[in-house]
């Protein structure tokens, strides 16, 4: 399956279920937002999953490009990359937890063709302000996905305070039938998607208090799932990245790191570029400037 063909299963399968499309795939921020570049799918939409009606109604899905220079210096290793794009799914307090791990078995099972033998989730363990996630730990056996309980692994927060909550995350095998231990253990585990429960807000004193509107977020990277419908052992080997790795080895005698530094980075620049980023000492335009030199 290519990487149109992974898209168009993905918005196919949200859109039958009455999700409805946001479009802004920019990776820039609006001018009040004081965070330099859209960092992940769900960051345009904060404001409604805080409680904001959103006018395309409570079922919403994107593919959002992303750019984050918290992992550059981690770039050019099998999967880290400075720009990506996030496939994502929300409920802005219509449907539960349940139904979205339902909905995303299904999709993997029987749109992307990974048996349930592959699959392994993780959830939320409890600690001294949250108890154990049983709801979402009784979906996964109903599912028969093979399911253990973690600790912070599997609680997402969007920083030190704001909205957060328990997670549910989905791992494929990627090595030799059958899978052998677990994603704790054993790196052949690839996650490939995060359930939220956005239940709570955080505030300044660590202190949860519960949402007045409770939502699911979704997100799922289209290079990392691509990388494992396509049995790549890296992202550098899809679909997505055969021009790029075609064409700078021609350019350039590299070594294979330098190879796919000089594709990220190249990458990179001129989607920024795209979305009107000059280079400059400041700002969006130092990113960028960064990522040429």
């Amino acid at each position: 399956m290519d990487t149109h063909q992974t898209v168009r299963t993905f918005t196919d399968f949200f859109r039958e279920r009455g999700h409805r499309t946001v479009t802004g795939t920019s990776l820039l921020p609006p001018p009040t937002d004081p965070v330099l570049f859209t960092t992940s799918g769900m960051h345009p939409l904060t404001p409604y999953l805080q409680g904001r009606p959103h006018p395309q109604g409570r079922r919403l899905l994107n593919v959002q490009r992303c750019l984050r220079t918290t992992d550059l210096d981690e770039v050019g290793d099998a999967t880290h990359l400075t720009v990506f794009e996030m496939l994502g799914s929300w409920s802005l307090g219509d449907y539960g937890h349940p139904q979205s791990l339902r909905w995303g078995y299904e999709l993997l099972r029987d749109g992307f063709g990974i048996p349930r033998e592959r699959l392994y989730a993780t959830v939320f363990g409890g600690d001294d302000q949250v108890g154990p996630d049983n709801e979402s730990l009784r979906t996964w056996q109903e599912l028969g996905v093979p399911v253990e309980l973690t600790g912070d692994d599997n609680w997402w927060s969007n920083g030190p305070v704001g909205i957060c909550g328990p997670d549910s995350e989905i791992f494929v095998w990627t090595g030799d039938v059958p899978p052998r231990r677990t994603p704790t253990t054993d790196p052949r585990w690839v996650e490939v998607w995060n359930h939220v429960q956005l239940r709570y807000h955080r505030h300044e004193d660590g202190t949860l208090e519960p949402l007045r509107q409770p939502g699911v977020d979704t997100g799922m990277g289209l290079e990392r799932l691509v990388t494992v419908l396509q049995g790549r052992r890296e992202v550098y080997e899809t679909d997505l990245f055969e021009p790029w790795m075609r064409t700078i080895p021609s350019l350039w005698d590299l070594d294979e790191r330098s190879t796919r530094l000089v594709c990220d980075h190249l990458r990179s620049s001129l989607v920024v570029i795209g979305d009107g980023v000059r280079p400059s000492n400041t700002g969006r335009g130092y990113v960028l400037r960064r990522l040429i030199r």
